[in-house]
């Protein structure tokens, strides 16, 4: 449908004017003075006649009028009513044919992803909690005006929302933004917090690789001023406990920092207008090779092909402690008061992650870039490298709107982060400045990793939590079923039964295979009798009598095996 609402509800009161105006000509028409009649009057025939001719055609003319504009009313309002249809006040035809499917970028969950999910959710929370975080949460949109500017190039994938009562919004895009609006209008200068939630981006999805429109994200963040490198260092370590958690294979945490980066591209020659838009351009590096990133440097940003390449010499090296020894002798990066800041900065951060035991976890990466505005400091990066057993293959991936191809060794960003410290200074009136740093866990594209894993081993994963079901050997003990899962409710314990009155054992017995029930009860007239019921270990099939009394801790007993 090409008409949008708030066209069609103008159309709506246009032709309501309208039709008001015809009504009210129509009653001013009929109101008018018939000509005049010449009876009574002292005239000739001749003249009489005339006007008698006159006023017989003034009628003709007045009805025909009259019928051209109830013609024109009825055509209005057919209108109407078909606009009204239009906006759905009618209900839509019972053969309507439509597509069912879900909006590009999205998907649903199936009860076994689900449970997947929410194992890979609670895991990360374990973590957080273990370093001190609190929870938070923050509406799913923001106003438009607290997220425009915040993310360079990115800005242009945030999905903006119609006026809702005199305020512009816009679906939150990442969840630092709207942590540093909180901070800001809440005057907090310190906190520990976690967030885990949906964020939307309104990218060119590509789904095998865990990347959407709508999906979620786990942050972590530091806000507070503190020494340098202590909060950064933990970050690291955070994204290091995360990974090895969830037991996804190898990986590498790449780091860097912005000022180096900033330091870098002053010695290379880059002018410092286009320190983020070049910034931008080497971020694309994890996804294209380097002839591609010089030609969008110099074809689209207008930089110098030699200065390019002196970009290309540093943004290709990688290392650890000993790079950062190599860079801090290098005579045009100790021109540079930045490039020195950065260094020094990585200098310490390393020696930090030493002490965490992460030597062969991360990797000083000149590459590495995290084009959105706000960083300031220390960027990060968590990499899953590529399960080496598989065959290599060319990486794909559509990346604002183009596709990159490229042989990897990686699979992809799985956590990123740095610090920020300009950001909620940007939203307090008084510019007043609270230094954050955090992380941000790509758990879409772990999901992915983990369903593709699983679907490789066929394992079937449980999707509930029930320990016990109750189940009668016959019929007319539907009253007694309730009885026990009411005692067993009571007692804390996770059960259910059949809704059928009269189920057949061997149907519900398969039950509990199907469902992975460990546990079943079954009901029988002569035990009940006695005071007793029988529990089945599903697995096994072995049965036992116990007492009514005592089945809540004989099951508790058994489940703890």
């Amino acid at each position: 449908m090409s008409d949008t609402r708030e066209q069609i509800l103008e159309q709506i009161k246009v032709q309501g004017d309208l039709v008001r105006q015809l009504k009210a000509t129509k009653e001013s028409k009929e109101k008018l003075p018939l000509a005049p009649s010449s009876e009574g009057r002292a005239i000739s025939t001749s003249v009489g006649q005339q006007l008698k001719a006159q006023q017989q055609q003034l009628q003709e003319q007045q009805q025909q009028e009259q019928q051209q504009q109830m013609h024109k009313i009825d055509e209005e309002v057919s209108r109407l009513l078909a606009l009204k249809a239009k906006l759905g006040g009618d209900a839509a035809p019972a053969n309507q044919k439509f597509t069912l499917k879900t909006p590009k970028g999205t998907r649903d969950y199936a009860p076994q992803q689900m449970t997947l999910r929410q194992d890979v959710l609670d895991k990360i929370v374990q973590v957080f909690k273990r370093h001190g975080g609190e929870a938070i949460d923050t509406p799913v949109f923001e106003l438009k005006e607290v997220l425009t500017g915040k993310y360079g190039e990115d800005s242009k994938l945030i999905y903006d929302l119609k006026d809702q009562g005199g305020e512009i919004l816009s679906m939150r895009y990442d969840l630092t933004v709207p942590l540093a609006r909180y901070l800001a209008m809440n005057k907090i200068s310190s906190i520990k917090r976690y967030h885990i939630a949906k964020v939307y981006r309104r990218d060119n999805p590509a789904m095998t690789r865990g990347r959407y429109r709508e999906f979620y994200q786990c942050d972590f963040d530091i806000a507070g001023t503190y020494d340098p490198m202590l909060a950064d260092a933990e970050c690291v370590k955070i994204v290091a406990e995360v990974l090895d958690t969830l037991d996804i294979g190898d990986y590498v945490i790449k780091l860097n920092h912005r000022q180096l980066l900033d330091g870098m591209f002053e010695a290379c020659g880059v002018p410092a207008s286009s320190f983020r838009a070049i910034c931008s351009a080497v971020d694309k590096l994890d996804k294209s090779p380097w002839a591609d990133v010089r030609k969008e440097m110099v074809d689209e940003k207008g930089l110098d092909g030699a200065t390019a390449d002196k970009i290309g010499e540093y943004v290709r090296l990688s290392g650890g402690a000993e790079l950062v020894e190599q860079l801090l002798a290098d005579e045009k990066l100790k021109a540079v008061s930045n490039a020195v800041k950065g260094l020094e900065g990585m200098q310490l951060l390393l020696k930090y992650c030493s002490l965490f035991g992460l030597e062969q976890r991360v990797s000083f990466d000149l590459s590495l870039a995290r084009g959105l505005d706000y960083y300031t400091g220390v960027i990060y990066e968590g990499v899953l490298k590529a399960d080496p057993s598989a065959p290599p293959s060319p990486v794909k991936e559509i990346h604002n709107g183009d596709q990159a191809t490229e042989q990897s060794s990686t699979v992809g960003s799985v956590a990123g982060g740095g610090r920020y410290d300009n950001l909620v200074g940007m939203f307090d009136p008084r510019g007043k400045a609270v230094p954050c740093v955090g992380v941000s866990i790509g758990v879409e594209r772990i999901f992915s990793v983990l369903e593709a894993k699983f679907a490789a081993s066929k394992v079937k994963l449980r999707t509930n939590d029930v320990e016990v079901y109750v189940a009668s050997a016959h019929k007319g003990l539907h009253e007694q079923r309730l009885r026990v899962l009411n005692q067993l409710w009571d007692a804390g314990i996770k059960a259910e039964h059949s809704y059928k009155l009269n189920p057949k054992l061997l149907a519900q017995l398969q039950h509990c295979e199907e469902h992975q029930i460990p546990l079943a009860i079954v009901l029988g007239d002569a035990e009940l009798a006695q005071g007793i019921v029988k529990l089945r270990e599903v697995t096994t099939r072995q049965e036992a009598n116990v007492n009514l009394t005592e089945l809540p801790n004989e099951i508790r007993r058994r489940l703890q095996k």
